[in-house]
Formats: structure tokens, C-alpha cells, sequence
């Protein structure tokens, strides 16, 4: 009996379940590798060095942020690729490629750029975000977690948590706890000013994991085992599987709803976290997902390998 009534009310959520098509599309200069948004402010960094800065009212580009390129010994002028972008406080922070390969850290406030990390330091990182409007964290491509002092110039820690290569990371919204994942499936939760381990989730994943989200407690994963990790405080994880590469989760502010790429057709499925109901999907990629980000629980951004990011509203 419970299993028929189970059964129904699937079949009534598929039913009513609708595809939902963006709102409104930004047009980049270039591909773009991350962004984020503040206010009507939306920063997207590029794989040109360039960061493009759209009013979320007009849609339209109203200033651009480049970095200087480097010149061959041909004349050659060379663009560098940014990695990742944050904001704080009117901060705006990204990383870089460099010359050699190593990684640059930038820092551009008051229309002012300036360089806080140089290839001196021999850094593969991938990714800066803000801890607070001093320090800042870097997760590097090894594994290492290091909170660096951008006034001072010096690391507070510098530590590897895993032999395995750094998948990604996310910070919770209040920026005291960070969670990590590999590619070994391992998922875990640091404490932001110390390192200190939190906790090691019992993974759901067993490969790579491509994106991390947090947001209230509950954290979600996106992984090469075509699985969607879901972690709930204080309950057991579970997984989702889907039929293909899962690149890419988001999660809303309430920890509720999260939604992870799905399918060749490079949708987005959103369900409910808690009752892993699943619910619409989100209509308008045509490329590998990059980047999801919820504004609030009914309003997102996303991103693919290309030079759109694509706004929805559940609503």
C-alpha cells in the first residue's frame, strides 16, 4: 500500500514538473571561467584576462577590468587565462596564469589594480577566495590549503590535507568553515582560520569530484561517478545518480534546493534536498556546466564552457 501511494505521488511530481527556460542571457567577451555577483553587479572573469562587469538592470556590460598582457620576444602579445574571481567590501580578487605557469593573485579596488601574489612564490593555484577584508584563502591544485595575509604578505598556515589532487572548494556564507573535495571522492570540512579537520564525510562519490556547494549545513557534490553527493547535518548522506558526467551543483541560502547539471543535453535538474523530490528543469545550455549560483531560493546564475551566463527565476 505505502509503496503504490509512494509510486503516485512520484508519478504526480513528474507530471507537474515543467521545463523552465532563462529569464534573460549576459554575453561575455570571452569564455568565462567563474564570476560573481554583488547587488546589480555581476563580474564574470574570462580566459582572456579580462573581467566584464554587467548592471544587472540593463543587462549590458558597463566596464571592463583587464590585466596586462605579457609580450613575446617576437611582440607577441599573450593574454592571461583567469582562474577565479571574488568580491568583498568593494573587492574585487582573481587568479591567474603566469608566465611560467605558476599563478598570480590579484587584488582591484578603487579602479586600482594590484598584484599580491607573484609567480615568485611558485603557487599552482586554483582557486582565492575572501576570508575576510585581510586574509585570504588559496586552494591549490596539490591539496594545499593556505590563509594568506594580503596586508602583511605572509601565509598564516600552509598545509596539504590530501595526497590526492584538489577537485574544489566552497566556503560556508558566514566564511568560518570550508569544504573540500579530491579526486579520490574524499569530502571534507575545515575550519577556515585554522585548517583544523572538521569532519570527513563518508563520501558518496568514488571518483573525482569536479564542484562543491554549501549553504546552511548541507553540503552537495558533483562527480565523475555520474553521482550528486548530498550531506545533510545531522542525517544520513545519500546520493543521486544521474546518466552522465555531473559537473556542477548549486544549492539555495536555506540548504533546501539544489540543482546539478544533468544529462548530454546540459540541463540543470533542481530537487528538493530533504525529500530528494526531484523538481523542474532549467532549459538554455548547450555546453558543459561551470558555475552555478543562487542570488536567493528562487532566483540563479549559471555558467558553462562558453561566453553566456544565464539567469532563471523559479518563480
Amino acid at each position: 500500500m505505502y509503496k503504490s501511494i509512494l509510486l503516485s505521488v512520484l508519478m504526480l511530481n513528474a507530471l507537474y514538473a515543467k521545463d523552465i527556460k532563462p529569464t534573460y542571457i549576459l554575453k561575455a567577451t570571452s569564455f568565462i571561467s567563474d564570476f560573481i555577483v554583488h547587488k546589480d553587479r555581476l563580474y564574470a572573469a574570462t580566459d582572456l584576462g579580462i573581467i566584464d562587469v554587467f548592471d544587472l538592470r540593463t543587462q549590458k556590460i558597463i566596464h571592463q577590468i583587464s590585466l596586462p598582457p605579457s609580450v613575446t620576444p617576437t611582440g607577441e602579445k599573450v593574454r592571461y587565462k583567469i582562474y577565479s574571481i571574488d568580491y568583498l567590501n568593494g573587492k574585487l580578487l582573481f587568479v591567474s596564469s603566469g608566465k611560467e605557469g605558476y599563478r598570480e593573485v590579484w587584488i582591484y579596488e578603487n579602479y586600482e589594480l594590484r598584484r599580491i601574489v607573484d609567480e615568485k612564490r611558485k603557487l599552482l593555484i586554483k582557486e582565492a577566495r575572501f576570508v575576510d577584508d585581510n586574509k585570504i584563502l588559496f586552494g591549490t591544485f596539490g591539496s594545499e590549503m593556505v590563509l594568506f595575509d594580503s596586508e602583511e604578505g605572509y601565509s598564516v598556515y600552509h598545509e596539504q590535507k590530501t595526497q590526492s589532487a584538489l577537485g574544489d572548494i566552497s566556503l560556508s556564507r558566514d566564511k568560518k568553515i570550508v569544504v573540500m573535495a579530491d579526486e579520490s571522492g574524499e569530502v571534507r570540512l575545515l575550519d577556515t582560520n585554522t585548517s583544523e579537520v572538521l569532519q570527513v564525510y563518508d563520501t558518496q562519490n568514488v571518483d573525482n569530484i569536479f564542484h562543491v556547494a554549501i549553504a546552511n549545513n548541507t553540503v552537495l557534490t558533483a562527480g565523475q561517478d555520474r553521482r550528486v553527493g548530498v550531506y545533510l547535518k545531522g542525517k544520513k548522506p545519500y546520493h543521486i545518480k544521474s546518466d552522465f558526467l555531473v559537473f556542477c551543483v548549486g544549492i539555495s541560502p536555506s540548504g533546501s534546493t539544489g540543482v546539478y547539471s544533468s544529462g548530454l543535453d546540459d540541463n540543470l535538474q533542481l530537487f528538493n534536498t530533504y525529500t530528494k523530490q526531484m523538481g523542474d528543469r532549467l532549459v538554455g545550455h548547450s555546453n558543459a556546466l561551470m558555475q552555478i549560483k543562487f542570488m536567493n531560493e528562487t532566483m540563479l546564475f549559471s555558467s558553462a564552457s562558453d561566453d553566456k551566463i544565464l539567469f532563471w527565476n523559479l518563480k
